[in-house]
């Protein structure tokens, strides 16, 4: 099969001057977990995703990464290293690329230029409906599982995903998974400051002032694990089918289900996995 039998056609596109804020806006309203950037030209000069934005929300580091991100242009946090495909590529080398440069969509260039996108999604509906039969669950799954608790802050969810490069971490109770916390989860959080637009802290303290029954009192907002993630969770065993995580995956419109055996977590499969066995 080719990429141009698979790709999606419809592709978002922002210009290079718009603002962060844009872009968390648009995917927020419609559902994307990535935009192409474009030059004036309409020429494809980067592409941001949900942990693009996410890295972004951590909130140290560089200056311009603490500014709101209604003033932080787009190119600050895109990624310029644009790799696309052809569509008369076979979608074999679409997941070859996916794999070996760890992204999750190829934009797709013509002889006339950007013409459309192939995503993870669209390889697992191909997997769905080819393979059906082929892989456990067992044979796909990652064992080993980055997880967190219900009280982790933020930050340091965030410093986890970015350490281990991954797009999602399970937030587990007695190594019971109990939720799942993705990239999207932190893009879309209320994790702000409504009038600067910059992410704070989460700390509460009292601070005992001069004089008798007195106290200075400052209470910082604060984000746990457990506030922000998705507890609706849906799990399989090692021994169901990998077909089944992918029809879920397409279904709930997830990227990752934690596998559960003896109700506890004994790995995770991801649409990483899954496209694994379309090689």
């Amino acid at each position: 099969m080719k990429i141009k039998d698979a790709m999606s056609d419809e592709v978002v596109v922002i210009q290079d001057t718009e603002q962060v804020a844009y872009a968390r806006n648009l995917m927020l309203k419609h559902g994307f977990s990535r935009i192409i950037v474009v030059n004036l030209e309409g020429d494809p000069v980067g592409i941001v995703t949900e942990r693009d934005i996410t890295h972004r929300l951590k909130g140290n580091g560089a200056a311009w990464r603490r500014r709101p991100i209604d003033k932080i242009a787009i190119r600050r946090v895109m990624n310029s290293n644009l790799i696309t495909i052809s569509p008369g590529n076979n979608i074999k080398e679409a997941v070859e690329l996916m794999l070996k440069k760890d992204i999750s969509s190829l934009p797709v260039i013509d002889q006339d230029g950007l013409t459309g996108i192939i995503t993870k999604t669209d390889l697992i509906k191909i997997y769905e409906n080819k393979f059906n039969s082929k892989w456990k669950v067992s044979d796909l799954m990652t064992s080993e599982v980055i997880t967190v608790n219900e009280n982790h802050a933020i930050n340091h969810v965030i410093s986890i995903m970015e350490e281990k490069n991954i797009g999602r971490t399970v937030v587990i109770r007695d190594n019971t998974p109990v939720g799942i916390i993705t990239s999207g989860n932190i893009s879309f959080a209320d994790v702000e400051d409504p009038e600067t637009g910059v992410n704070v802290e989460k700390i509460d303290f009292i601070r005992p002032v001069e004089g008798e029954g007195k106290r200075n009192v400052r209470m910082v907002s604060m984000v746990t694990a457990g506030d922000i993630m998705t507890e609706d969770l849906v799990t399989l065993s090692p021994e169901d089918n990998a077909s089944e995580a992918a029809q879920i995956m397409l279904d709930k419109d997830i990227s990752g289900i934690p596998i559960v055996e003896d109700n506890a977590l004994v790995g995770i499969i991801t649409k990483t996995d899954i496209i694994k066995g379309i090689q």
